[in-house]
């Protein structure tokens, strides 16, 4: 049996430390627990810095390809309007729903090219942090779904 490495922990993501759960533990004790878990939830969220960084990329890697797509729209208007050549529908559809299929995809690649560590803002494309962050998301998928063979 070969033992997986275990990924690199976040700063900003939960520790998986579970207490086993008594029955003899007294309301005021339980209220205790759930007050620190909801203070420990707020506490762990995303980084302020770390999700403007996320929302830069994805108005980049979104808004780039989605705004192309509406000018597919506006320019084979045009190019029709004026009779410089005669457009099939079918291409300006295929056209700009090409562009909003890379806007979708952008999403995702602008959140997961992101550098997550605060410190760190990462390369310009963000190749290397997406395919870091790639496996954590792979690693944890897998690690909630025991079933999964691959």
């Amino acid at each position: 049996m070969s033992v997986e490495p275990q990924p690199e922990r976040l700063p900003f993501e939960p520790t998986r430390n579970r207490q086993k759960s008594s029955k003899s533990v007294s309301p005021a004790v339980q209220q205790k627990h759930q007050q620190e878990a909801a203070t420990t939830a707020l506490i762990s969220g995303i980084p302020p810095i770390v999700s403007q960084r996320m929302a830069r990329r994805m108005v980049v890697f979104c808004g780039v390809p989605t705004t192309l797509g509406m000018l597919t729209f506006i320019g084979s208007y045009v190019v029709v309007s004026q009779g410089w050549f005669k457009l099939p529908p079918i291409a300006v559809l295929l056209v700009s729903l090409g562009f909003f299929g890379l806007g979708v995809v952008g999403l995702t690649y602008g959140v997961l090219s992101a550098s997550w560590d605060e410190v760190q803002s990462g390369t310009y494309l963000g190749w290397e942090d997406f395919k870091t962050n790639w496996g954590r998301t792979v690693a944890s998928w897998r690690s909630n779904n025991p079933s999964d063979p691959g």
